[in-house]
């Protein structure tokens, strides 16, 4: 919807009528053909409403869903071909509604009950709006903090303490990561330490056939991870 409470197609009708009728230099009805043979000039009516090619959605906000609104154009009397001449010119001189020369088939103007006359299609773009969820509103003051670093040290293991070499040790969603030298030692820098909220920091293991995750103590100054032989 738009700001003034209207739809898409609503808008879409009301904006090019308003261009119309500047380029005609005459207000244009909206309606269908007449049958009457009315020297007014012109009128507009929406024909079909066709789709267009759609944005990939990603993430929280929905992209418009986008559609096109074909209009006829068209003569309602002696009047009407000059301003139809008019109109063209200024589509074809700005490019901002491109026109499709056709006036529709014969079965087109047999469902009006009216006899075929010159006219125009005219394609005018539209799309729906998805509304922005609202964000949440700040019940507290905002806290500009800076986190600080700290370093792990500890040795993997394997059964009875036999010290496991080459294993990768990384901290998931950072660079920080290294393996075990030859007496199962690593040593993990950059780990982000929150004081307001402690918590077991969360390292991956990789070697010797595992694959696993371990939570250990940033607190522990020598951690001690066992990793057991993978199950057959």
């Amino acid at each position: 919807m738009s700001t003034d409470g209207r739809g898409p197609i609503e808008t879409a009708t009301a904006e090019l009528a308003a261009w119309l009728t500047s380029a005609a230099g005459q207000t244009v009805p909206i309606g269908p053909p007449r049958i009457d043979g009315d020297a007014a000039g012109l009128t507009l009516w929406p024909l079909e409403l066709r789709p267009a090619r759609q944005t990939r959605t990603s993430g929280a906000v929905r992209e418009p869903y986008r559609f096109t609104v074909r209009y006829l154009l068209c003569v309602t009397g002696p009047a009407g071909l000059p301003r139809l001449d008019r109109v063209l010119t200024a589509a074809t001189r700005d490019g901002r509604y491109p026109v499709v020369l056709e006036a529709g088939e014969a079965p087109l103007w047999t469902a009006f009950g009216a006899a075929p006359r010159p006219g125009l299609l005219i394609d005018v773009p539209a799309q729906v709006e998805h509304p922005i969820p609202a964000a949440p509103p700040v019940l507290q003051p905002l806290r500009l903090r800076q986190l600080g670093l700290r370093t792990l040290t500890g040795r993997v293991v394997g059964p009875e303490e036999q010290p496991l070499a080459a294993m990768r040790v990384e901290l998931p969603g950072t660079s920080s990561v290294t393996r075990t030298d030859p007496d199962g030692r690593f040593l993990i820098v950059g780990v982000p330490h929150d004081p307001d909220h402690p918590g077991p920091v969360r390292l991956r293991l990789t070697g010797r056939g595992l694959v696993l995750t371990a939570e250990v103590d940033p607190a522990e100054p020598d951690i001690v991870i066992v990793c057991a032989p993978p199950t057959r």
